[in-house]
């Protein structure tokens, strides 16, 4: 296989730019499939000349879904210390996806799931809040079928999503930055939508390539328990072996005290008791990568849509610590874009975005990235 720019390109950013491996840095490479190893081989010759220590892992969907469903509860505790050796040993995770069936958990226990959850919960924050990582979808069939593209046409959309200019994503991201920092009240109205909650505080954090990819939002957290209204999501959110649609969530005082879907309510519910801090939100982003357009039933890539806030129950990351804590984290995106419906956002009771599109003067380089 000849490796292509674009896959050099996207290599070379990760290793020296997302996480920028220094000497002796010890560098575990995830992977899910076979029709990514050029790539995985790419990654281990940049970390090498870099004077970095790769490591490889092979992971596989169906086994990791037999493992929990067919096993005894005694199996969680070596998953456990899986995950304590993994962030014992090395300085940066590379985790490179690739999505066959979202259904293949479907079958296993829920009870198995949050017990692995909770069992991993501290390992999982400590990867996310003190290791470096980054994570990317290798592109598949499936994510081709989910765009409604051919696979050449998916993988070529893929790469130049994945291939954006982050450093000039970070410059124009410095006023709503700045803005979000000095802000108290948020509201947002839209359809079926009109929720307030307090930012008071809270730092507001960039993310262009430094740990997802493709990147494109800016995140903070609400005050824990300042969040009351109601908010419908309209992309596609997968969680756990199922797909919901048209989530509707309604806060009081911090915490979803009613949840519906157009599916199975029952399961949905299941969710957010997964524990306490599952039914308080722990992020707020606004989504602006600028070739990301469109819902695909994938959050890597639904998040960072244009025009679009994700709201999000569950853990808060520990640079924007508004102290709840949780084993999920469930990126739930609304388009705010007039085509899917529209939305407005204010700060302080001055609008700053509607339909999508930032109307400030300061924010408005932010609609032509």
């Amino acid at each position: 296989m000849i490796m292509s720019e674009e896959i050099k390109a996207l290599v070379r950013t990760i290793v020296e730019y997302s996480i920028n491996v220094e000497e002796n840095e010890k560098v575990l490479i995830m992977y899910y499939t076979d029709d990514s190893l050029e790539m995985v081989k790419e990654l281990m010759h940049n970390i090498i000349k870099r004077k970095g220590i790769p490591m490889y892992k092979r992971m596989d969907k169906q086994l990791d879904a037999l493992v929990l469903r067919e096993s005894k509860e005694g199996i969680t505790d070596l998953l456990e210390h899986y995950a304590e050796f993994e962030m014992n040993n090395f300085d940066s995770i590379i985790y490179v996806k690739h999505t066959e069936n979202e259904y293949e958990t479907k079958s296993v226990p829920i009870e198995m799931i949050n017990l692995k959850d909770e069992k991993c919960k501290k390992w999982d924050e400590i990867r996310v809040n003190k290791r470096k990582w980054v994570l990317f979808n290798y592109p598949s069939l499936v994510d081709a079928y989910k765009a409604h593209m051919s696979m050449d046409e998916f993988r070529q959309y893929a790469f130049d999503v994945m291939n954006v200019d982050y450093s000039l994503m970070e410059e124009k991201l410095k006023p709503l930055k700045e803005l979000m920092e000095r802000t108290d009240k948020v509201h947002m109205v839209g359809p079926n939508t009109d929720i307030t909650f307090s930012i008071k505080g809270m730092p507001a954090i960039p993310c262009c390539g430094k740990a997802n990819i493709p990147d494109g939002e800016i995140y903070t957290a609400p005050i824990r328990d300042s969040v009351n209204g109601i908010i419908t999501y309209n992309t596609p959110s997968p969680y756990r072996g199922n797909i919901y649609n048209n989530i509707s969530l309604t806060f009081q005082n911090g915490k979803i005290i009613n949840a519906t879907c157009s599916e199975d309510n029952e399961e949905l519910n299941k969710i957010f008791d997964t524990d306490e801090g599952a039914r308080y939100v722990g992020e707020f982003s606004f989504g602006v990568n600028p070739k990301v357009l469109y819902p695909m039933g994938d959050i890597l890539y639904d998040e960072k849509i244009k025009g679009s806030i994700h709201f999000t129950p569950g853990m808060a990351y520990g640079d924007c610590d508004n102290g709840n804590t949780s084993s999920i984290h469930w990126d739930l995106v609304w388009i705010q874009r007039a085509e899917y419906g529209g939305g407005e956002v204010y700060f302080d009771d001055v609008l700053i975005r509607k339909d999508g599109l930032f109307v400030l003067d300061s924010l408005k380089d932010l609609n032509n990235l």
